[in-house]
């Protein structure tokens, strides 16, 4: 199949003609091809949503949301389509993944409906007698929208959809490894019957084409997800444009000696193991009591021997599915090759799994005696891994915790809640999860990393982006 861009209402090639082959990381199947756009198309994409930019910001509020909701209307009534679509670009099992991220997908696009319509000002007091101060939310104007691979629906809506309800047009690039899941919804949108130029769909490499949608004067903000390299790669482009980025993470998931055990590995198995490890709220290490960490290892790495079945994504018995590219899977394999080297004992897994249709399926991980500055306890894996530190308690985990130059995301399992609320008080991350997973979280409420951080800047979830996606204007009635 050859899948096109969506530029100004129309679905088009590349201005070159280039294409770009897509390869399925579970099948290993050709997906069709994808153009290969270049600064040329991002510029003819930010000079469609100019163009429509006027239009859009005047259309109510309440309109906006309708056409925002109707978009919702065609993702419920494709959603077969697309759950099956991101299984085969991403590596999602379709049951025990693709159709929940496909849901999450409908509440991300009604919420940001119901939300622009209570987008309010303020009435302050005016100095002067007899006058009125009005401070009124208007859009920025056209929105530059950069997203990751391994949420290709949740991600690009966390951003699209509260960009366009509160009155902004949007130039939207996604990663080239999930381009195909990104056409079909922009296929959704193209559906909803938007006006021409206010989604614009750019595909190609990100060095290429984000760049140029950060860099360009004709975006008046910039919205992206995905490392923290490419984030202050962006950062620098965009600079002195209103930006919101949202990087990566590093956990960690800490489990104290008073801790509900199987609580804990409950909260690990989704830490560690949900899309393969590949989110940037990962568990990406867990950091345990001395006085428990023995029995909490043995403990989880049954449960992944018991209940992490790694296979074909389209299998619906399936819980985890491959790794979505090469780069990802390489890191693993570093991290492993690392922490063993450095004394980490495996407990399941440890290598890469054959006999597969790719060589991106990686087994559920679980390592113990791992030493805190491993490389799988320090950096980002992006992979299916439970890397277990040793601590001798809440102020060795604080201090380990803010040790690292993350700071999204942390957990604490612990059955003492002034020990979980002193650890919450104490580390520099954007959220805390007392006895819940680091992958828990809910879509309305604010995501992002703490100041200082490379873990991003802003916060994703709800109404909350809209505060970058506006801005105030001060009216004075006299």
């Amino acid at each position: 199949m050859q899948h096109q861009m969506f530029v100004d209402g129309a679905w088009i090639p590349a201005l070159s003609g280039a294409t770009t082959v897509a390869t399925s990381p579970a099948t290993g199947e050709q997906l069709g091809t994808v153009p290969e756009g270049d600064r040329s198309d991002a510029r003819a994409a930010i000079a469609a949503a100019r163009k429509a930019a006027g239009g859009w910001a005047r259309l109510s509020a309440f309109g906006r949301a309708a056409l925002l909701h109707r978009v919702a209307d065609v993702i419920e009534a494709r959603r077969d389509e697309l759950a099956r679509t991101l299984t085969l670009d991403q590596g999602k099992p379709l049951r025990a993944e693709a159709y929940d991220e496909v849901d999450e997908l409908v509440t991300y696009w009604r919420m940001a409906a119901e939300d622009g319509k209570r987008l309010g000002g303020l009435l302050p007091n005016s100095a002067g007698a007899g006058k009125r101060a009005l401070l009124v939310r208007r859009p920025r104007g056209v929105v530059g929208v950069i997203t990751p691979w391994n949420w290709p629906y949740t991600m690009p809506a966390e951003l699209i959809a509260p960009a366009l309800a509160s009155g902004n047009t949007v130039v939207w690039t996604p990663a080239p490894t999930t381009a195909v899941a990104a056409v079909a919804l922009a296929g959704c949108l193209a559906e909803a019957d938007l006006p021409p130029g206010v989604l614009n769909l750019v595909t190609g490499p990100g060095p290429v084409v984000g760049d140029e949608i950060a860099r360009n004067p004709g975006t008046d903000a910039v919205a992206f997800i995905g490392s923290t390299a490419t984030g202050r790669s962006v950062a620098s482009a965009a600079a002195g444009k209103a930006t919101l980025l949202e990087m990566g993470g590093n956990g960690p998931l800490v489990v104290l000696a008073d801790a509900d055990l199987d609580r804990a590995v409950e909260g690990a198995l989704q830490a560690c193991f949900l899309c393969a490890g590949q989110s940037c709220t990962a568990g990406e290490r867990l950091l345990v009591d001395h006085a428990v960490r023995e029995d909490f290892a043995e403990r989880l790495a049954r449960a992944v021997k018991e209940r992490i079945r790694l296979g074909d994504p389209l299998d619906d018995a399936t819980t985890m599915g491959p790794l979505n590219n090469a780069g990802v899977a390489a890191k693993m394999d570093e991290h492993v090759a690392d922490a063993v080297r450095r004394g980490a004992t495996v407990l399941t897994g440890g290598a890469r799994a054959t006999g597969f249709a790719t060589d991106l399926y990686w087994p559920a991980t679980v390592l113990t005696d791992v030493p805190a500055d491993a490389a799988a306890a320090t950096e980002e894996t992006f992979g299916p891994i439970a890397p277990i530190v040793g601590i001798s308690g809440l102020p060795e985990a604080i201090e380990l915790t803010n040790a690292s130059r993350y700071g999204l995301l942390a957990a604490v399992y612990t059955a003492d809640l002034s020990a979980g609320l002193a650890f919450a008080d104490a580390v520099r991350t954007g959220w805390v999860n007392i006895n819940e997973s680091t992958n828990y979280w809910e879509s309305h409420l604010p995501f992002g990393g703490r100041s200082g951080s490379d873990s991003g800047l802003g916060r994703v979830g709800g109404a909350h982006p809209m505060e970058a996606f506006t801005e105030l204007q001060t009216v004075i009635i006299g």
